[in-house]
């Protein structure tokens, strides 16, 4: 029986999940999770997606992708960054196999309120999980870039961030204000 076609709107961010085979940990050093994050980066640029937002957990990712004009830029950037990692992580451990547990979960992000929502779910993943308790104190995530802590060179602003100042500095305040584990991000 063929695969359920998965729905991919051009132009549009989709949220992506995707697990390590059996919930094994896929991210085991600071060089696994940054050669993932340069391989992102690059086949981003290659293939003109957009990144909103990521979060690289020991066992699963987060990544909110806009694919472009192209919808099949999506699944063509999911592919390449799938295996270049299993063959990395085959390679280290001198194993074989799948290190991805099926194919990658894809959800469009039709509005801007949701697309916040999303960016605010995927950067709190470490705050739940209680691997910290704030967002600003993981390194594998794009919260640092969005309250200046890292320079904001990889990540793609969407309108929806944009609004929340007429600067950076407001912006950059604005994303940070939170109450509890929820953002705030009225002025």
């Amino acid at each position: 029986m063929p695969r359920k076609a998965r729905i991919v709107v051009p132009n549009t961010p989709h949220h992506i999940v995707q697990r390590g085979h059996n919930k094994q940990v896929v991210f085991v050093s600071d060089d696994d999770y940054q050669y993932y994050l340069e391989n992102v980066f690059e086949w981003k640029e290659q293939l003109n997606c957009k990144v909103h937002a990521w979060c690289l957990m020991t066992n699963h990712i987060h990544l909110i992708i806009n694919p472009g004009n192209d919808m099949d830029n999506l699944g063509k950037l999911m592919k390449r960054l799938a295996g270049k990692q299993t063959r990395y992580v085959n390679r280290l451990e001198k194993r074989t196999g799948s290190l991805w547990e099926g194919r990658y979960k894809s959800s469009p992000i039709e509005t801007d309120a949701y697309l916040l929502a999303c960016c605010r779910y995927v950067e709190l993943n470490p705050v739940r999980a209680r691997i910290v308790g704030k967002p600003e104190e993981y390194r594998w995530s794009s919260y640092q870039e969005k309250i200046g802590l890292k320079e904001q060179d990889k990540m793609d602003t969407d309108a929806c961030y944009l609004s929340l100042g007429e600067t950076q500095e407001q912006r950059m305040a604005r994303y940070k204000r939170r109450k509890g584990d929820r953002f705030i991000f009225l002025a």
